[in-house]
């Protein structure tokens, strides 16, 4: 399959996916089909009689008609593809690129507001996820109040009412502050605007705009184009953003380091876009611990090549460029470490490796399946020992991508990369691997596949704008 086809076929594999699990993520709504019958605008557009007509058992009649905008998005796309053959690439990029917008806005973008329209219409327990949005909502409450969400409980919130089992984040909030204190200011002007707040609000928000900065990742346009779809209609990840997880959140931080970094020798003496990709990485670092794990290989973007091609050495300027970073976690983290050390510590790493006397349960798609089909524990809120494995394995892991981007990728797609790759291993041998980190980690090794491996020559960055 030539190259030129392979964004075709990567569109068509991803909206089947995205649709047949948003379709069976209905399944599981016991009450969706009556709550949507409610909503104002699908009572404007959709007679009785009509709705009647599109009744399906699989989904309701809104997301029947979204799912055919989709499809007919990809019908626009195929003939885009096929004129590219007379027209060229160039003059159809933005054609295209228009059309994968309206295919991600006709599924996830659709399909977040269909839920937050309805969670406002059954109460804020209904259609959202617990942690990223209930939870997230809760925490940004305690803050305004001046009050710290890792000393609270959250037994008398909303989150309570979300029901699973083995609910022990009712005592805990494992997430960095920053993800409260930035969604602080929008909790204040949208309940000021429209009397209501949901976190989805933020997420799509920063969905939208991670999107968009990730055009400036790659130089050919096809990578261009396959870069928003993968990530725009990304399986897992597009789920969690129409449910609320807040991996999208923290996605967005890291794409937006990654964004300011210089792209082009000329580039090099702004040393500006090091300071605020810096920054940026200080306030990924600050949003949840699954960011941690960029640390290492954005510190090592921070440097500058050697003169003599792909040799490296240490700039003097290394600490200066690396102190935004730290000043934004210490400044963020700080406080509520100070605050309460013993709480969170608690709420952020011992309710995860489960030393917590509330812990997470041993659960997800890894190597935790193997300890419980053993019985090598009691339950799945009893202790073991998985920092062993993960030592044995991350810890050569790391030596070996931190020489592989020395050697070779010191741009986004080494970061991305060596990211996804040792946040999975580490993932897997943890005690839960939950199914968004499995979405997560695939939006990085999707930067990592088609983003830019480094900063090039001045005279390749003209040649490839003059070609787009």
């Amino acid at each position: 399959m030539s190259q030129r086809r392979l964004d075709l076929w990567l569109l068509f594999l991803l909206l089947m996916a995205r649709v047949r699990i948003d379709t069976l993520a209905d399944m599981v709504l016991p009450a969706r089909h009556q709550d949507v019958a409610r909503l104002p605008l699908v009572q404007r557009l959709f007679s009785p009689h009509v709705q009647e007509l599109l009744k399906d058992w699989l989904t309701d009649p809104l997301s029947l008609v979204l799912i055919s905008i989709a499809f007919a998005g990809f019908f626009l796309y195929l003939l885009a593809d096929l004129a590219q053959e007379r027209w060229g690439e160039a003059k159809l990029y933005p054609a295209k690129l228009a059309i994968i917008w309206l295919i991600i806005a006709a599924t996830v973008l659709a399909g977040s507001a269909k839920l937050i329209a309805l969670r406002q219409m059954n109460g804020p327990a209904s259609y959202c996820h617990d942690g990223g949005v209930i939870q997230t909502e809760e925490a940004v409450k305690l803050f305004l109040a001046g009050r710290n969400p890792y000393s609270e409980d959250y037994l008398n919130t909303p989150l309570a009412e979300w029901g699973l089992d083995l609910r022990s984040a009712l005592y805990h909030y494992p997430y960095l502050p920053w993800t409260f204190v930035f969604s602080a200011p929008f909790y204040l002007l949208s309940q000021a605007v429209w009397g209501y707040f949901d976190a989805r609000l933020v997420y799509l928000l920063l969905f939208m705009l991670t999107l968009l900065m990730s055009l400036r990742l790659a130089r050919r346009p096809a990578h261009r184009l396959m870069l928003v779809m993968a990530l725009g209609l990304n399986p897992i990840m597009g789920s969690d953003v129409i449910f609320g997880q807040n991996d999208i959140f923290v996605l967005f931080w890291m794409v937006l380091a990654w964004w300011f970094l210089p792209r082009a020798e000329g580039e090099r003496r702004q040393e500006w876009r090091y300071l605020a990709s810096s920054a940026a990485a200080g306030l990924v670092l600050a949003s949840k611990p699954t960011a941690w794990f960029m640390l290492p290989f954005h510190l090592l973007a921070l440097w500058e090549v050697g003169r003599e091609g792909r040799r490296w050495s240490i700039s003097p300027r290394w600490w200066q460029r690396s102190l935004p970073m730290l000043t934004a976690f210490v400044v963020l983290a700080g406080p509520y470490f100070l605050w309460s050390p013993a709480a969170f510590m608690d709420d952020i790493w011992q309710w995860a490796s489960g030393t917590s006397a509330t812990p997470y349960q041993i659960r997800g798609w890894g190597f935790a399946n193997f300890v419980l089909a053993l019985g090598l524990v009691e339950s799945r809120l009893s202790y073991f020992p998985f920092w062993i494995p993960q030592l044995l394995v991350c810890a050569p892991l790391l030596v070996l991508l931190v020489r592989r981007q020395v050697g070779r990728l010191r741009g986004p797609a080494g970061i991305a990369l060596h990211t996804g790759i040792l946040l999975f291993v580490y993932a897997f041998f943890s005690r839960f691997f939950n199914e968004n980190y499995v979405g997560f980690i695939a939006a990085l090794l999707t930067i990592g596949l088609l983003a830019d491996d480094g900063v090039e020559p001045a005279h390749a960055m003209q040649e490839t704008a003059s070609d787009t």
